[in-house]
């Protein structure tokens, strides 16, 4: 899964001092708002919504927007309908994509989508082609350098958390998605800086890619999130630390 956490933590990294934040803020207000018109608009009753509002505020954005997204997913105040669409698809070397995307217009988005994939050397695949090798699971993420890690597996265990195992230079904590947000209390709480936090769909298994394969991926994932419909990209990705660091940089 080493692939899976390193791309979150960069994308996490870039999210910090992204000169797009615009788009960033456009891609959490859909969520706030599809997540309070499926669950309502109390966030101690809607874990998704309360997600939502919690990444919302880690990024600085206003109260006044999180508000209004929520009244549009309610329905207190007007707004546009989004559905939920989870494209599957094969990128580069054979490597598995879960694309989850929120649009008003189901159309313009899958030509979109489809056009991005195989510009990048891969292809849509079948409904149900490569969801059965993912699970949805909470998978946070902290850089082990300077850290004390017998102490951040203890409170990620006491917190909830399922597992906790090395990634290469990170500490990967796998959790359920109901103890997500305990467990990320709990590190937060004893001071542990994340590198990154996030509920998503897990490969139980992944593909080692290389080269040209890594390059096309990479650049691949970069065009699906900076799209304004995708909300976030799974895969089934292993690349080299060392070389997802220096093809993303």
């Amino acid at each position: 899964m080493s692939g899976h956490s390193k791309w979150s933590t960069i994308k996490h990294k870039k999210a910090q001092k992204d000169a797009r934040r615009g788009k960033l803020f456009t891609k959490l207000i859909k969520e706030i708002t599809v997540a309070a018109r499926m669950g309502g608009g109390d966030i101690n009753a809607n874990p998704r919504l309360r997600t939502a509002v919690i990444t919302a505020r880690q990024n600085s954005m206003p109260t006044d927007n999180i508000d209004r997204a929520i009244k549009k997913g309610t329905g207190d105040l007007e707004g546009v309908s989004y559905e939920e669409i989870t494209y599957e698809a094969y990128g580069p070397g054979g490597v598995a994509l879960l694309v989850q995307a929120l649009t008003d217009n189901r159309n313009r988005t899958v030509a979109d989508i489809r056009n991005v994939i195989e510009k990048h050397g891969g292809n849509l695949a079948s409904s149900g082609a490569v969801t059965w090798m993912f699970h949805k699971r909470g998978l946070l993420a902290v850089e082990r350098a300077g850290i004390d890690e017998d102490r951040v597996m203890e409170q990620a265990l006491e917190g909830g958390a399922d597992d906790v195992r090395e990634a290469g230079d990170l500490l990967e904590i796998v959790t359920t998605p109901d103890a997500f947000e305990k467990v990320k209390e709990a590190l937060e709480k004893a001071g542990v800086k994340l590198a990154s936090a996030e509920v998503t769909m897990i490969p139980e298994n992944t593909v080692a890619i290389s080269g040209k394969h890594a390059e096309q991926m990479v650049r691949l994932l970069e065009a699906l999130d900076d799209h304004d419909d995708v909300q976030n990209v799974s895969s089934n990705m292993d690349i080299a630390a060392e070389e997802l660091e220096r093809l993303s940089a």
